[in-house]
């Protein structure tokens, strides 16, 4: 039996059949405080290759930098209504929030710098933890997976996403410094679960901008070692052309389909159709 990265017995995913109905989604939490290590563009990209597979898609940037927003091709600073204003307008329907791509089956909430204001203004609001979940609610039942691009922290919008999250996907670089700090990570993960969020899974950790190296594989051996089944057999490798792909403002699986990466990435949606974590 061939062995993948790891030395486990290797698993391929079939492509998945389309869906004839759509929801209840299920939402994603794409976390890490580290920053740099793939977060927004594996966001991007595995609901990309999700859509390719007849999924329909909400991505809710939940970063002040609005990089999920720019790699889709949207000028975060031109919007108007964001996440932000969808969390604090209660007079405002999230629909009227959610900016559709021009990619068949993917949209997006946008996020700009106007974010960086929220953590400051949930501290006195009442449920504080819980307001992105109750703005991202209604929304549910229109799509199969909602995927929140968190920002590089463990603050308050974090906690946001983690309380509205049925699981978290955690990207790790396949480099040493990117291992750092995964253990505080997981312990905020585990003080959700136990006050807030008590169905909140880790449903895997992605291994990203892996290389041929000797260093690399050490990392890799210890991340399996940290968090065993819960590495996705997918792994993504370093490429160039995942930010030429973010400059057109496409995800890689349509910029360059054929690409190494963008295959890689729909072998990620593959695997996750295939263990039910996305229907």
């Amino acid at each position: 039996m061939p062995t993948d990265l790891l030395g486990r017995e290797y698993e391929t995913f079939a492509a998945p059949e389309p869906l004839k109905q759509h929801g209840p989604a299920r939402v994603l939490a794409m976390c890490n405080q580290k920053g740099g290590v793939g977060k927004t563009t594996s966001s991007i990209n595995i609901a990309g290759a999700m859509c390719q597979y007849g999924r329909r898609v909400l991505i809710v940037d939940f970063d002040p930098q609005g990089a999920a927003t720019v790699g889709l091709g949207i000028n975060a600073n031109s919007v108007d209504n964001t996440i932000y204003t969808a969390m604090f307008d209660p007079s405002l329907d999230v629909h009227e929030v959610v900016r559709h791509t021009r990619f068949d089956g993917l949209d997006i909430i946008p996020a700009n710098i106007d974010l960086s204001a929220a953590e400051i203004q949930l501290v006195t609001e009442v449920g504080r933890e819980q307001a992105l979940a109750a703005t991202i609610r209604p929304l549910r039942q229109e799509y199969d997976a909602i995927i929140i691009d968190c920002q590089p922290s463990l603050g308050l919008l974090t906690v946001n996403a983690l309380t509205a999250a049925d699981g978290v996907i955690i990207p790790v670089a396949a480099e040493f410094f990117a291992l750092r700090g995964v253990a505080l990570l997981m312990q905020s993960i585990e003080k959700v679960r136990s006050r807030i969020n008590p169905d909140l899974q880790v449903y895997g950790v992605l291994v990203t901008m892996y290389t041929k190296t000797l260093h690399s594989d050490e990392v890799l051996q210890r991340i399996y070692e940290a968090f065993r089944g819960k590495v996705l057999h997918s792994i993504i490798s370093r490429s160039i052309k995942l930010p030429d792909a973010t400059v057109a403002g496409e995800p890689i699986t349509m910029f360059a389909p054929e690409h190494k990466t963008a295959k890689e990435y729909r072998e990620v949606a593959r695997e996750l159709i295939a263990r039910g974590i996305v229907a």
